[in-house]
């Protein structure tokens, strides 16, 4: 039985290629000539990020329009101009940006440190990590040590303790103004949008309750239906082409009173390939129609509370759809807690998908209201395919790069965390589950919902949680961000490598990384590197612009917004995440927990010390075959519940319950793909390696918590000089740590007390 995420070869959100033939030598210097930084007037030969690129515009919310230089027009540099023009819609630069900095002669990249060059503003410096220095055209690149601000004035400063490679000094100190970008305004646009109904009004739905009928027939089922489950996917664009069955595996059989499959409906902002139409940030994108959209629902046994059964969201990962539900909620319906779960944009196969529920001869058929599409017309509809924009293939076999693949998962992450709060709000509008056998009158509570999700889940969880105050309890289980990195750096990179090898020009530039490309990045604990692939200076600037325009999808960019600058109201989050996940890196999720100071609410799962160490750990929550499955699930239950941590192995060593050593985000725990090696070998290799005190990193971060065995001291409430500030963290929630089978007994003890009122 397959459970765990499946790699299929669907379009992964990648960077469309920029001009490789952009980026230009420096110009020599002589050797009487002291060095200096270039501010010449494209981003290949000036300081950049620059607001010198941008033009006045009323109709952002910074006052500002990106306005990069387009170079003319060809069929062998389509792709250019149409990231270009992508990204000439934005409001500001990126919230941690790719530093590019040319300089006229050689320097002395030990001399580059948080002391000499950095980015100013908000009140703090931040220096550069993860140097790259190109000595053959005299570039360096680096990028923020930490996430910057949204929508606020910062300096990029180069002094002049920068040496040169004769150790002078150069020439002038220069400071280059930038302003960033609004990562969140258009998701939280759209979520008020759906608060003050202008969005259902424009979508032309007049109703936001749940229906379980489709035609005549009841989508209700009893407990025992619960091995006679067969989904039927269209996974052909020809409507006449037969549906491809599978048992749905079903794990969640404890204290079921019935299996529900329901629909509603949803305001849609996306065009066909996924993408939202670039909107001014003053403006709010409309509505550009509606869907239909598809939910399973596990209803626990026994008569339902006062107020009805507590309920719980789940969001699934990517390529999977609203059927593992049935893998990721074993003990949800014995406690008492309702669970339900829609399908991510583009997922669940074709519209004609469908599920049949009940012994052959006697069954139940009806629509699974999948989300998929044929973009690459290629005749068959993967498993996320419909998720982002796609390359296709020619008639004559040319394979072309769509000219919106810039957006990758952004559209497909924003639309995705729309139908999730539609779907509480469909919950708030009241859900009565008709035929629900034995749970007599099944309502679902309208109020508290609470959300978890794995992998994509997490991702678009992260986003959720930090826009609609609707939600205030999740666990999100191995998310990450951005997602350019989680492709680079994790199993995607395969498809990856497609999209930049359809791009024009190719920036599959070869080297030793694996699948075609080497992009020469170091990760945030190594030294700079010297001299990188040829090609790689070009490749990192258009990753770095890709990462950029995907910001407002990107779960890092919402993570402040859940702790650090709560505009949505305290929230209790737990996170979990996987040692060695080759899926969703380690790096990537750290990011996430840097951005929003949340490493005192994560679980760390040790894979490597488990008899599973040489497998990927990414879908542990989900797979029976993994060995911290069962505790994870006993984790994530309690919490629901109860609202308090458990460490569901004691004092043994699986869970770190905190994670105990913060650097072991800042490294793969697998040799980097773009070394040419293996990405995951058996075993997986040992913990990161401390900090290092060297001239490119700034100042240690703070001591982390050893492993919790006990209570967890909670933050203080800010005070309102201090809310937001790094230091002073509004409280999120109970921080206790209780034994895991103390909190399981609570939990069923109130499934009982509730089964029997």
């Amino acid at each position: 039985m397959l459970v765990v995420m499946r790699l299929r070869p669907t379009a992964l959100l990648m960077l469309a290629a920029l001009a490789a033939s952009a980026a230009m030598a420096a110009p020599a210097a002589s050797a009487a000539d002291p060095v200096r930084l270039l501010t010449g007037p494209t981003p290949e030969t000036g300081a950049f990020p620059a607001d010198r690129f941008t033009v006045a515009d009323p109709a952002q919310l910074t006052g500002r329009r990106v306005s990069l230089p387009v170079p003319t027009c060809t069929a062998q540099t389509r792709t250019v101009c149409d990231s270009l023009s992508l990204l000439n819609t934005l409001d500001g630069f990126d919230l941690q940006p790719r530093v590019f900095l040319p300089f006229s002669g050689r320097i002395d990249v030990g001399t580059v440190t948080p002391d000499t060059v950095y980015v100013e503003g908000a009140g703090r410096r931040v220096g550069l990590q993860q140097l790259t220095l190109d000595r053959s055209r005299n570039v360096l690149a680096g990028t923020t040590r930490e996430q910057l601000q949204e929508q606020t004035g910062y300096v990029l400063v180069v002094t002049r303790s920068v040496r040169d490679a004769s150790g002078a000094p150069l020439e002038r100190e220069v400071r280059t103004p930038f302003t960033t970008m609004s990562g969140t305004t258009e998701l939280d646009r759209l979520r008020r949008a759906l608060d003050d109904g202008s969005a259902y009004t424009q979508a032309g739905i007049g109703s936001r309750v749940a229906s379980f009928t489709q035609g005549s027939t009841t989508t209700v089922f009893p407990p025992t239906a619960s091995e006679l489950m067969m989904r039927l996917d269209q996974q052909s664009a020809d409507p006449n082409a037969p549906l491809v069955s599978s048992q749905v595996p079903n794990l969640a059989l404890a204290g079921v009173g019935c299996y529900a499959f329901g629909s509603f409906e949803s305001p849609q902002f996306t065009r066909p390939d996924s993408t939202i139409p670039p909107t001014p940030s003053g403006a709010t994108a409309r509505a550009l129609g509606s869907a239909r959209l598809g939910f399973a629902l596990i209803v626990p046994a026994g008569p339902p509370p006062p107020g009805g059964w507590p309920t719980a969201v789940y969001g699934p990962g990517f390529t999977r759809s609203y059927f593992d539900l049935f893998v990721t909620s074993d003990l949800n319906a014995a406690a008492g807690i309702a669970t339900l779960a829609t399908h991510p944009l583009g997922h669940g196969y074709g519209p004609a998908s469908t599920i049949s529920v009940g012994a052959p001869g006697a069954e139940t058929t009806f629509l699974s209201y999948g989300r998929g599409r044929d973009l690459d017309a290629d005749g068959a509809i993967a498993a996320a395919e419909g998720s982002q924009p796609i390359e296709t293939r020619s008639p004559a076999g040319t394979v072309e790069a769509s000219p919106n693949a810039l957006h990758g998962l952004r559209g497909s992450l924003t639309q995705t965390v729309v139908d999730n709060m539609a779907l509480v709000r469909a919950v708030q509008a009241g859900i009565s589950v008709p035929g629900c056998t034995l749970s007599p009158g099944a309502t679902l509570a309208r109020a508290d919902v609470k959300y978890f999700g794995l992998s994509f889940g997490g991702i678009y969880g992260t986003m959720l949680m930090g826009t609609d105050p609707s939600v205030r309890t999740a666990l999100l289980n191995v998310p990450g961000g951005p997602v350019v990195d989680i492709a680079r750096l994790g199993g995607f990179r395969p498809r990856l490598a497609a999209t930049l090898g359809a791009s024009r020009p190719s920036l599959l530039n070869g080297g030793p990384g694996l699948d075609g490309f080497t992009e020469s990045i170091p990760e945030p604990h190594d030294p700079p590197i010297l001299d990188p692939a040829p090609g790689a200076m070009e490749l990192q600037r258009y990753l770095a612009y890709a990462t950029w325009y995907g910001r407002p999808g990107g779960p890092e960019t919402y993570a402040p917004l859940i702790r650090r600058q709560p505009r949505n109201g305290v929230k209790s989050l737990l996170l979990q995440v996987a040692f060695g996940d080759h899926t969703v890196p380690n790096v990537t999720s750290g990011n996430i927990l840097r951005a929003g100071e949340l490493f005192d609410r994560t679980t760390y799962y040790r894979n490597d010390l488990t008899p599973t160490a040489d497998q990927d750990p990414h879908g542990f929550l989900a797979d029976p075959r993994r060995t911290g499955r069962q505790m994870g699930q006993a984790q994530l239950t309690a919490f629901l519940t109860t609202g308090q941590i458990v460490d569901p192995d004691g004092p043994a060593p699986v869970f770190e319950v905190p994670i105990a050593n913060r650097d072991n985000l800042q490294c793969l725990h697998y040799p980097p793909p773009q070394t040419g090696r293996d990405a995951f070998p058996p075993p997986a290799a040992g913990p990161c390696p401390a900090r290092p005190a060297d001239a490119q990193v700034a100042v240690p971060s703070p001591p982390a918590p050893a492993p919790g065995r006990g209570a967890v001291q909670a933050p203080a409430a800010p005070t309102t000089a201090a809310a937001g500030q790094s230091g002073a963290l509004p409280a999120t929630g109970s921080e206790v740590v209780l034994p895991a089978l103390a909190v399981l007994a609570m939990a069923a003890a109130v499934g009982m007390r509730r089964t029997r009122r």
